[in-house]
């Protein structure tokens, strides 16, 4: 005899609110975000749960620079899902060597190692810089020091927070790693005087993004580039966050046409879509690694290779880049409008700026819930600064109306 087929009740849709409540007892509390649950997405724009529609000025942090779900991103992963998605290093796949020479060609560098996470990308780095001192430079076994400067972020791995001067991210996750030496950000007199014979590397943010879009003065990475050059260690440039677009160049570093022998790149990379990061450099330099000295199961998959191949592609166009060094000016230009009305500052390159609030109207956070109620997502960091970084596909006519937004939150 047949079993009475069961029929399971459809759920029905849960509120923002409770779905809010129903994260809280499950989720680790690592995060504290806005009081908006995303449901959909497209291009510049998302969609709660509610069916209520925000300007995303965030784009996960630089992840999303073509916005949420661009065709050409989403046609690549749909192709390559109807084909392999992992294989893992222990073989080839057809995808993998189009993705690294693609990358190659768009740095002007020789080699790359693929990763997933942006923080994957700064362990490797770190990794590879001390093997090239022990081998190539020759600096004794266990002696190899790295440069890093203050209010640095480079991700939250142990390793990587031991050089922070975060207390939130840093305290009670000791003990720490040895072998960084940490000087003020943007001071080449500094650099200079913590380079010495066990240097392996100076690595640094061309743009510090979670500091608040700090950019050095003209020079500074001029500067580093030679300082590195002439004591004979490796210059590492983070371009995690302001690489691929996001400050009207390809890389943050060429406002000063300043190649570095190293890159780590991630964020924008997988498009929005799967995790894709890398390290490219100089053959010198990845070439010091060795099968098994290295590596990451997920690193160079087929899909995240054919994701990044096609990020690539349409960086190579150009056309991103000139839409975010053009938007870039309409941004400055309206936050300069609102320069001591409510802005007692800002720091802007491309569509990325950092924007100082006077602490008298409220916090970041405050202001960034003021944003929500008006229907723009942005975040804040360090007090009352917040971070606008959209995506590079926004209109001329959506970042004036996120400008006017803020005017009215600092109302």
């Amino acid at each position: 005899m047949t079993a009475p087929t069961r029929t399971v009740p459809a759920q029905a849709p849960r509120s923002s609110a409770e779905l809010i409540q129903a994260e809280s007892p499950v989720l680790a509390h690592n995060y504290h975000p806005l009081p908006v649950v995303v449901a959909r997405a497209e291009g510049v724009w998302v969609e709660d749960v509610e069916g209520r529609r925000y300007l995303d000025m965030l784009a996960g942090y630089s992840a999303l620079n073509f916005g949420h779900r661009h065709p050409a991103l989403i046609e690549a992963a749909h192709r390559q899902l109807d084909q392999l998605t992992l294989t893992s290093r222990a073989f080839h796949n057809d995808r993998l060597a189009g993705f690294a020479e693609g990358l190659a060609e768009l740095t002007g560098l020789d080699m790359v190692l693929p990763m997933n996470t942006g923080a994957e990308a700064v362990e490797s780095g770190i990794k590879v810089a001390r093997k090239w001192a022990y081998d190539v430079k020759g600096v004794p076994a266990d002696r190899a020091t790295i440069v890093v400067a203050g209010g640095n972020f480079h991700g939250r791995t142990t390793t990587i927070v031991g050089f922070s001067d975060d207390d939130t991210a840093r305290v009670g996750f000791g003990p720490f790693a040895p072998g960084f030496r940490t000087v003020p950000y943007n001071d080449l007199a500094a650099l200079e005087a913590a380079l010495d014979e066990t240097t392996a590397a100076v690595l640094i943010e061309p743009i510090q993004g979670e500091a608040g879009v700090l950019i050095p003065d003209d020079g500074y990475l001029t500067g580093v580039r030679e300082l590195t050059r002439r004591n004979g260690c490796l210059f590492i440039a983070d371009e995690i966050q302001s690489g691929l677009g996001r400050t009207g160049t390809t890389l943050a570093v060429e406002h000063e046409s300043v190649v570095p022998d190293m890159l780590l790149l991630g964020k924008a990379l997988g498009g929005g879509i799967v995790p894709v990061s890398a390290v490219v450099a100089r053959r010198e330099v990845l070439g010091v690694l060795g099968p098994g000295q290295h590596g990451s199961t997920f690193g160079g998959n087929p899909l995240a290779a054919a994701v990044g191949s096609a990020v690539i592609e349409l960086l190579a166009t150009g056309e991103f880049q000139r839409r975010a060094a053009e938007l870039g000016a309409v941004l400055r230009d309206g936050l300069a409008a609102l320069t001591g009305k409510g802005v007692t500052g800002f720091r802007a390159r491309g569509l990325w700026a950092g924007v100082d609030i006077d602490p008298a109207l409220g916090t970041g956070r405050e202001i960034s819930e003021r944003l929500l109620k008006e229907g723009v997502l942005v975040k804040d960091t360090h007090g009352s600064t917040i971070r606008l970084a959209p995506p590079l596909t926004i209109t001329d006519g959506e970042l004036t109306s996120a400008l006017g937004s803020l005017e009215r939150a600092l109302g």
